[in-house]
C-alpha cells in the first residue's frame, strides 16, 4: 500500500513539472526550505480577491532565476535566515486583472491597509500599476527575509505592496533595525546577480533574464 502511494505522489509531482512551459520551474521544488505566501491566490492582497491566474498555491519562476535564488537561499541558511516569497511568476491576465481593478475607482475596500497616501485614480500615474509588468517574463520576484526557527518576517518597515514612498527601497524615516533589514535583502540579492525596484524593497528582477516576452499560462 505504501509503495503505491508513494508511486501516485510521485506522479502527481511529475504531472505539475511538466504542465509548465520548457525553462519554468516551481520554486519550492528546487528550493524546498522556501517559504511561500501567496498573496495573489488569496484574498489578502490590494484588490481584495484572488486573481485571475492563480489557481493553486504554488511558485513558479524560470530555471536561471530559481538558480539564483537557491545561492542567496544557502547563503542566508548561515545566518539563520531564509526567504519568503510573496509573488514570482505572474501571468498576463492577472496584471489585466490589476488594470480592470485600478480602473474602478468605486472599489476602494483596500485603500486603508494598502494606498492610504495614494489617490486611487493616481495608481497609474505614480507606476503602482501598468499594463505589464516584469513578473511576466518569468525571473522577477517579491521576497522578504525570515527568521528560520521563528519563521517570523524580518521587519521592513512597510508591509509588501504597500503603495507609497514608505515602500521605496531608500526610504529614510524608518528606524535604523528597519533600514539595516532593507540594505541585507538589498544587497544579498544584488550580489547574486538580481536588480532591484526602487519604489518597492521586495521587487527583484535577474539581470539577464532569458525571457524578454510577456507569457500567459497559469500558476498552478
Amino acid at each position: 500500500m505504501k509503495k503505491i502511494v508513494k508511486v501516485f505522489i510521485l506522479l502527481l509531482l511529475s504531472s505539475k513539472a511538466q504542465a509548465l512551459p520548457k525553462g519554468f520551474v516551481h520554486i519550492e521544488n528546487e528550493i524546498p526550505t522556501i517559504e511561500l505566501d501567496l498573496r495573489y491566490y488569496g484574498s489578502d492582497n490590494f484588490v481584495g480577491q484572488p486573481i485571475d491566474g492563480y489557481l493553486a498555491p504554488t511558485a513558479i519562476l524560470s530555471v536561471e532565476a530559481v538558480n539564483a535564488l537557491a545561492k542567496v537561499q544557502k547563503e542566508l541558511k548561515a545566518f539563520g535566515l531564509g526567504i519568503k516569497v510573496f509573488d514570482a511568476y505572474r501571468p498576463q491576465k492577472a496584471v489585466d486583472h490589476f488594470v480592470r481593478w485600478g480602473k474602478d475607482l468605486a472599489d476602494v475596500k483596500m485603500k486603508n491597509e494598502y494606498y492610504p497616501t495614494v489617490e486611487k485614480k493616481n495608481l497609474f500615474k505614480e507606476g503602482y500599476i501598468a499594463k505589464y509588468s516584469g513578473h511576466s517574463r518569468g525571473s522577477t520576484v517579491d521576497l522578504t527575509l525570515i527568521d528560520l526557527k521563528s519563521r517570523v518576517e524580518l521587519d521592513m518597515g512597510s508591509a509588501f505592496d504597500f503603495f507609497g514612498k514608505r515602500s521605496w527601497v531608500k526610504y529614510a524615516d524608518i528606524s535604523a533595525p528597519q533600514r539595516a533589514n532593507r540594505m541585507l535583502l538589498h544587497n544579498i540579492m544584488l550580489k547574486h546577480k538580481f536588480k532591484s525596484y526602487p519604489q518597492e524593497w521586495w521587487h527583484f528582477t535577474l539581470k539577464n533574464e532569458p525571457y524578454k516576452r510577456y507569457f500567459n499560462f497559469d500558476v498552478k
